[in-house]
């Protein structure tokens, strides 16, 4: 996989040979803050889900004193549930249960955008292929509310709401994103959607008690599994007739498919095994002793890695071992000191995230508040990432990296992260290339008028400190209604910022919430995207923090 860097041009009297080009892509590849280039496009974040409620981002390729790699905090209203990426994983939808929500996050600025009403209990997301829709399962206790909520991601409005069934819903998709199923646990069915209509077509009776849903693009087929009949329906994705009900056993429940839909793994918690079903024949191939409880099953190229909720061991299945008549390999290693069900209150998403170069798999311990970081062939894990101050208690991967759009072809969507001349750097190991070449950005003239207009005015007040401020135009008059101002701030010299939500609180003048919980010089900047107005584009506030008998001493510049 290739490799690029954007970082401003060396100085024009600069020698910048292949040496020099060679020099510069190994400082970027050390992870040093103070050498990083303005754009990396080999990076990605982990971002941890947290029980406080709020997302922790994590740059695990950047270290700062060999304690933290905290990118920032992202808050939440409520407690999350579960999450799901936008296919260009630009956006982050987050459920929020008792808030009857679903957040929308920004996955390049790490700010919530957006929270859309999503009905009774939202639980379950699931983002259709084509991203066009996102279905959200309501587990409300009445049975008229508890169906699916579903969301225009265009919009960000709801389009439909409607009942299936009392229990707890999963929600997977055709291929092509024609039809949706919706299994509804309490009511023992599958209800299929058409997706261009947004009206049901059919209910399929699959067992008393259905717990996974998985779709097969190798196959065609859509597989429900049944706790309680131990059976997995096979459902064509097409003509949505049963083509057969494979026995595998009482307790079986979280269904999943490999990425190219040949096996599929269903989990038996009581029994801590998995079955492996061979798409090709509709039949159990295997069925292999892994972690104990077994409840969370993720994918790399190579593997299928199972999380036992008694253990905190995870198993490996080696997918090319796979087929009848072979004996599969199956290894592990240990994520952390204790079994994942001592924390208690876990969420539905998953606590195991594959890295960036699919070859690696970040874990999280919720019991330690570790995600543990595991390079495929390693014995244990390399690294651990602490979730200092949060309760983690799942993962998922945001990349930056190059992808190949098609064979040969490789490309990133990027925001330009300044004007003048940029330097790239590329870089492929074989056939081993270096090298650099210029590019000229011109600044946006709409945002630089934009930016040239605004004026802000600082007010402080009260204790525990409410930071208020003005934001004015050219003209002096209140630029009211600005919903995502926001205001980063850090103790001086170099701590971790902290970013907080404006409130309006009055026709253009906007209040946050500061808390200066150590003595010393802070420093405060206000942004917001729909503005063009990034951090440090207005002048800044100062703040001083003296001990308490001392009151507190507030300046700006």
């Amino acid at each position: 996989m290739p490799g690029a860097w954007l970082d401003r041009a060396p100085a024009d009297d600069a020698k910048d040979g292949p040496g020099a080009c060679r020099s510069r892509i190994g400082l970027y590849l050390k992870g040093l803050p103070g050498v990083r280039p303005l754009l990396d496009l080999t990076s990605y974040y982990l971002l941890i889900l947290n029980q406080d409620p709020s997302i922790t981002v994590i740059d695990p390729l950047t270290s700062v004193g060999g304690v933290t790699s905290m990118l920032t905090r992202i808050p939440l209203k409520r407690p999350p549930m579960d999450w799901v990426a936008s296919p260009a994983e630009r956006r982050l939808y987050v459920s929020l249960p008792e808030a009857g929500e679903v957040a929308v996050i920004d996955a390049e600025r790490f700010q919530v955008i957006a929270s859309v009403p999503a009905g009774r209990r939202p639980v379950r997301l699931a983002l259709q292929p084509d991203g066009r829709y996102l279905w959200v399962g309501n587990d409300a206790e009445a049975a008229a509310d508890s169906g699916v909520t579903v969301i225009d991601t265009q919009s960000l409005k709801p389009v439909l709401q409607v009942a299936t069934g009392g229990g707890h819903h999963e929600i997977a998709f055709g291929a092509d994103s024609r039809h949706a199923f919706v299994t509804s646990r309490e009511a023992g069915t599958l209800t299929v959607f058409d997706v261009a209509s947004l009206g049901k077509l059919r209910e399929i009776r699959t067992g008393p008690h259905p717990l996974g849903v998985a779709l097969s693009p190798l196959s065609g087929a859509v597989y429900v599994s049944d706790g309680e009949a131990g059976t997995v329906s096979v459902i064509d994705a097409a003509s949505l007739e049963t083509r057969k009900t494979i026995p595998v056993g009482r307790g079986i429940g979280p269904l999943a498919f490999a990425p190219d839909g040949r096996y599929g793994l269903v989990l038996n918690t009581p029994e801590s095994r998995v079955a492996v079903i061979d798409a090709a024949s509709d039949e159990v191939v295997h069925r292999l002793e892994v972690a104990a409880e077994p409840y969370q099953i993720a994918f790399t190229r190579a593997f299928a890695y199972v999380r036992g909720l008694a253990s905190p061991r995870v198993s490996m299945i080696d997918l090319a071992s796979l087929g009848k008549g072979r004996e599969p390999g199956v290894l592990g290693f240990e994520a952390g000191p204790a079994a994942p069900r001592l924390a208690g209150d876990l969420p539905l998403a998953s606590g195991l995230a594959p890295a960036g170069d699919d070859a690696a798999l970040f874990v999280v311990n919720p019991v330690d508040n570790t995600a543990y970081f595991y390079m495929e062939g390693m014995n244990a894990p390399m690294s651990g990432y602490l979730n200092r101050g949060h309760t983690a208690r799942a993962a998922t991967v945001v990349q930056r990296s190059l992808r190949e759009l098609e064979p040969g072809l490789f490309g990133a969507r990027v925001r330009l992260p300044a004007s003048g001349r940029l330097d790239v750097a590329f870089l492929l190991n074989q056939p081993q290339i270096a090298h650099c070449f210029g590019l000229e950005v011109q600044a946006n003239p709409v945002l630089q008028r934009r930016r040239a207009r605004l004026q802000v005015q600082y007010l402080v007040a009260g204790a525990p400190l409410a930071l208020r401020f003005r934001l004015l135009t050219g003209d002096e008059a209140p630029q009211a209604g600005v919903r995502d101002l926001r205001v980063r701030y850090f103790l001086a010299p170099s701590s971790r910022p902290r970013e907080v939500a404006a409130r309006e609180v009055g026709e253009g003048i906007y209040e946050v919430p500061v808390e200066l919980e150590q003595v010393g010089a802070y420093y405060l900047h206000v942004g917001a995207a729909s503005l063009g107005l990034k951090f440090g584009d207005l002048p800044y506030l100062g703040l001083r923090a003296v001990p308490a008998e001392s009151g507190l001493a507030a300046g700006g510049h």
